[in-house]
């Protein structure tokens, strides 16, 4: 948490709301106290214990409201409601609130002892103020891009460690998230369309592994690409983009 903190800069720190998002490995004291002193919110996955299950049983039918997707329209499959009456939060901070989703499975998912009535239920603690529990529970469920990166790392290097010592192995992860820093901000600032959502294999295919040969003339460097590959074109697109960027200052 610490490391994420360093990376907002020193002008914003003071003058944004933070919400802390995590699954139900940060529903800890340590990290809920940690929110709490730093006056920062939270929203963490909760526990489906047994007493959180019965609670979720006996939630009337006309208490559920629908979910909502990104764009604020409700989600055909899925409902939220609010059992924070209905559990014991007393070993928790003041004013913590536990809100679930109930969904059906996809096809062919498999249910578990946790379901009931063909329904999937997950729920999060939380102290957001929100009178609209659908949106803190959208805003909660926005974090999945994050094992949308998680993926992509793998694919940069993140899926095997190739040495035996511990510190070594920390070099390269430290090189596989500059890896990932580069491709995040070359999509941002440089790319359009569907390359600026494309995981690092498309883009090493399509990018990356273009045929080009670096030239050198009046002490200039100048990279001529293959221009029959099909995506030469938005190849030299970002290469105009990242010339027409501002520089850096301070």
């Amino acid at each position: 948490m610490d490391l994420a903190l360093e990376q907002i800069p020193d002008g914003y720190i003071e003058t944004i709301e933070i919400l802390v998002r995590a699954d139900s490995a940060g529903a800890t004291h340590g990290l809920i106290d940690y929110c709490r002193e730093a006056q920062m919110r939270f929203s963490v996955g909760y526990e489906l214990t047994e007493p959180v299950r019965a609670a979720i049983l006996q939630i009337p039918e006309d208490a559920w409201v629908p979910a909502l997707d990104r764009d604020g329209a409700e989600r055909e499959n899925g409902q939220v409601a609010e059992i924070t009456d209905r559990v014991d939060l007393s070993c928790w901070p003041e004013r913590c609130r536990v809100i679930v989703r109930r969904e059906r499975p996809h096809p062919g998912a498999q249910l578990s002892f946790t379901d009931h009535d063909g329904h999937r239920f997950q729920a999060i603690l939380t102290d957001q103020v929100d009178q609209n529990i659908a949106e803190i529970e959208c805003r909660h469920r926005q974090r999945a891009h994050v094992e949308d990166r998680i993926r992509d790392d793998k694919d940069t290097g993140l899926a095997k460690f190739p040495f035996k010592e511990f510190r070594l192995n920390e070099v390269w992860l430290e090189i596989v998230l500059l890896a990932h820093d580069v491709i995040v901000w070359t999509q941002a600032l440089l790319l359009d369309g569907e390359l600026a959502k494309a995981e690092p294999k498309r883009l090493r295919y399509r990018l990356l592994h273009v045929a080009a040969r670096l030239a050198f003339s009046a002490r200039r460097a100048r990279l001529r690409l293959q221009h029959d590959w099909p995506w030469a074109s938005e190849l030299a697109a970002a290469f105009h983009k990242l010339k027409a960027l501002p520089a850096a200052t301070g």
